[in-house]
């Protein structure tokens, strides 16, 4: 059966090949310190299980101190050229799209099969079957792609640490971010977040609660930088306690498109670094210093129409009138 285990074990080897790679990469100026950063992560990955909680604490401000030193550099991996490149792109054109679809049809495919057949369950477990899924469509696509486009062996490993080392330390800040709101969760911050927000906008109806939560989600977002570190205090402040128990919305309707309400935040925000400031940094743009760069400014439109069809999403569907 595979386990959430064995997605942490497959993760945990692909950073170790980036560590082992950056060390190996005389023209990475950065070479031992990524080495030592990627390393850590896959020692997180590989054996967290039995670290316990002080040995990944420990882990985690390594890493913090590691990434609070300087960036880390940016190798050049030995991969394919651009000439290559651009000669695949060529000649599958969009069928270079088929592997990429793959994971979401795995995941969602997975994610059914082993909650509505024994197949499945017995292939799958149980416990975080979606992330399970997730990753298993993850390394069928990359099985996929090997055997359709046939690049050489160890492109997928090179590029994959040529796209981490670009991101750098932000690659972390959603693990970190959403531990951040589970200590919020735990310290009962979502009831404090409840009371302030109460006297601002007074929730006497259920649209006006949905306004409440999906603004709520967004701008906690927008303050945090990430969506899943505001769902557990915006969810225990409102989500639950008001729009579900009080006006009685479904749940799995209200959480569902309430996370989806985060997600607008983040696109809105310089704290969600890993989405919009390493892109910014990437295509080298004139503003990409600015707390609102240019990809913040041509994000902010959509997330704006987007809240807002979440909360009408919201509205109709989780309540029975």
């Amino acid at each position: 059966m595979i386990t959430l285990e064995h997605a942490y074990v497959a993760t945990g080897l692909m950073f170790a090949a980036f560590s082992i790679l950056s060390l190996r990469d005389p023209l990475n100026p950065t070479r031992f310190r990524s080495a030592l950063f990627w390393g850590l992560i896959a020692l997180s990955m590989l054996f967290g299980s039995w670290l316990g909680g002080f040995g990944n604490g420990l882990l985690v401000i390594a890493l913090v101190v590691i990434g609070a030193t300087g960036k880390l550099g940016v190798g050049k991996p030995a991969t394919t050229t651009s000439d290559q490149r651009q000669a695949s792109a060529a000649r599958w054109r969009n069928a270079l799209f088929v592997p990429a679809l793959l994971v979401p049809l795995v995941a969602v495919g997975g994610t059914l099969l082993a909650k509505h057949t024994l197949a499945g369950a017995w292939l799958i477990s149980p416990v975080q079957t979606t992330l399970i899924s997730l990753g298993l469509g993850c390394v069928i696509a990359l099985v996929a792609a090997m055997a359709w486009f046939r690049p050489p062996v160890m492109a997928p490993v090179q590029e994959g640490r040529r796209l981490m080392d670009s991101i750098g330390w932000a690659a972390l800040l959603p693990q970190m971010l959403a531990s951040l709101g589970a200590v919020f969760l735990a310290a009962d911050v979502g009831e404090v977040v409840g009371d302030l927000i109460a006297r601002v906008i007074p929730m006497t109806s259920a649209f006006m609660a949905v306004f409440a939560y999906c603004a709520g989600m967004a701008l906690f977002t927008v303050i945090m930088g990430n969506a899943f570190a505001a769902f557990p205090v915006m969810t225990a402040a409102i989500g639950l306690p008001i729009v579900v128990h009080q006006f009685g919305g479904d749940p799995a309707i209200v959480c569902a498109i309430g996370m989806l309400a985060g997600f607008c935040g983040t696109l809105m925000t310089p704290m969600a670094a890993n989405f919009n400031v390493v892109p910014a940094n990437l295509l080298e743009l004139p503003d990409r210093n600015s707390p609102l760069n240019g990809v913040i400014r041509a994000q902010i439109p959509t997330a704006a129409i987007m809240l807002l069809a979440n909360m009408l999403l919201m509205y109709f569907l989780a309540f029975r009138f």
